[in-house]
């Protein structure tokens, strides 16, 4: 029996692959527990349906994804920060920092989770920020740290 899957089994495949299984273990196991539904016409066409939204969807967040990334590679954000006496800076810019920043400096809401900081910020002067918008798009933005009066 055919079977289309709608959730990851464990010894049977992933979520929307078609598998053949015996009719006991589809009747008795996938079928109740709502792991999979039988693979009909009607269900199979539903499913090429599906996946073919999911590719449109994928495409046009990719698309976004690096339209914000040439965004972001032409613009740069301020942080200020407090210095000692020697020059020395008094604690690090965080990522939840720079997020904040990004929001009032230049109007995108970025996850602080998709900041990637390769070294702490924690001197004067010019950064790469590289923030992880998509798994195939990075972008890099500059980031300004100066003196606070």
């Amino acid at each position: 029996m055919k079977i289309i899957l709608t959730q990851d089994v464990k010894s049977l495949g992933k979520k929307g692959d078609i598998v053949e299984v015996n009719q006991g273990y589809a009747r008795n196991f996938v079928l109740p527990k709502k792991l999979g539904i039988e693979a009909t016409p009607e269900n199979m066409n539903d499913l090429k349906l599906k996946n073919k939204n999911d590719e449109k969807i994928a495409a046009e967040n990719l698309a976004a994804a690096e339209q914000l990334k040439n965004e972001l590679a032409e613009k740069k954000i301020v942080a200020s920060m407090k210095v000692g006496a020697n020059g020395k800076t008094f604690g690090s810019v965080s990522s939840k920092e720079i997020a904040t920043l990004i929001k009032s400096q230049l109007g995108y809401d970025i996850d602080k989770k998709k900041i990637i900081l390769k070294d702490a910020v924690n001197t004067l002067g010019g950064f790469t920020v590289n923030i992880k918008l998509h798994p195939k798009v990075t972008a890099e933005l500059l980031l300004d740290v100066v003196e606070q009066k």
